[in-house]
């Protein structure tokens, strides 16, 4: 049987390096894009490049193209050469409060990039299924105590809108060419493999640090905001359960809990005995314009339809993440 080909952009992110351990581990073969940079960074997927891409390995299955969400053009070219079976659209500028600071770049990528994409797709006549990473951002000032595919959007950063842009153009190319587009809806999902600038890989490589002499405080934004998180490393497997069904839809993909930053310092100090009021400092810097207080999706349609739910819930979560940071130190 002719293995399946799979195009991944953001193929070097926390999404992205796990999703491609999942489809080569499926028998896939995969491809991705990488921005060309005078540094390599591609340290998340490096264990996989190092086994699947050995031009000495008989079969190698892991391809990396260079390649940017503002090159339309490349973009065709390279999908039209590959032909993939699946794409999975993980690119973006991701991180909430400097979107605030680069708010035309991250529209860019975030929300025109989707549409070069997807015009790259019809463009080139593939068939193919395609996988657009959407975000509980989305909603922002919620409009309902528990959000599912049904809630009203309501974002309250560049971020969240450019990824509502992002959502609604996935629909319609869904609905005006009858394209397999699905809208994945995740909700705060984090792992050892999250940026270090993001809440809780701060915390837990500052726990780390902290526990071993190497710093002595970790400063913060709001501690009061409430999130649903979940583990990344299981995320992914819900966006190639979407890419498996008969007929495409939107799915929010989440654990049902919300804890707030907080809850998460707690769990994070509890790891190595230290009281965390002692090492936690607040700054206005890390403060948003406007701020989204509580997220909370309802992961049931999933559930149901996908057969997905969450095994690794908050305190195991944060506990790996903090084992794991004390483990590269």
């Amino acid at each position: 049987m002719t293995k399946k080909k799979a195009f991944i952009t953001g193929i070097t992110g926390q999404d992205g390096s796990y999703l491609t351990e999942l489809l080569l581990d499926k028998g896939y073969e995969v491809h991705g894009i990488v921005r060309r940079n005078s540094t390599v960074f591609r340290s998340r997927i490096e264990h996989l490049v190092d086994e699947y891409q050995n031009p000495e390995l008989e079969g190698g299955r892991l391809f990396l193209h260079y390649g940017d969400m503002s090159d339309g053009t490349n973009i065709s070219r390279l999908l039209y050469k590959i032909q993939p079976d699946e794409i999975y659209n993980l690119a973006a500028q991701s991180h909430v409060r400097i979107s605030f600071d680069i708010p035309v770049y991250t529209a860019d990528v975030d929300a025109v990039g989707v549409v070069r994409l997807l015009e790259a797709v019809r463009g080139s006549g593939i068939k193919t299924k395609f996988y657009q990473a959407s975000s509980s951002e989305m909603f922002g000032k919620v409009q309902e105590d528990i959000q599912n595919e049904k809630t009203p959007f309501y974002p309250r950063s560049p971020y969240g809108c450019a990824k509502v842009f992002a959502y609604h153009i996935a629909v319609n190319y869904r609905e005006s060419y009858g394209m397999f587009v699905c809208n994945g809806i995740l909700f705060n999902h984090e792992s050892p493999r999250r940026g270090e600038n993001f809440v809780t890989r701060k915390i837990t490589k500052g726990v780390a640090e902290i526990k071993n002499g190497l710093r002595d405080k970790i400063i913060l934004g709001n501690l009061d905001s409430k999130r649903d998180w979940g583990y990344a490393k299981e995320y992914v497997e819900a966006m190639w359960l979407m890419l498996q069904q008969d007929e495409p839809d939107d799915y929010v993909i989440a654990t049902g809990e919300t804890h707030t930053v907080r809850e998460f310092l707690e769990e994070a100090f509890k790891v190595v005995g230290l009281d965390w009021k002692d090492y936690v400092e607040f700054s206005e810097r890390y403060l948003r314009p406007t701020e989204v207080d509580i997220l909370i999706g309802d992961p049931t349609k999933a559930k149901e339809k996908l057969g997905w739910e969450p095994k690794v819930k908050f305190k195991e979560l944060a506990k790996l993440m903090v084992e794991a940071d004390l483990k590269a130190l």
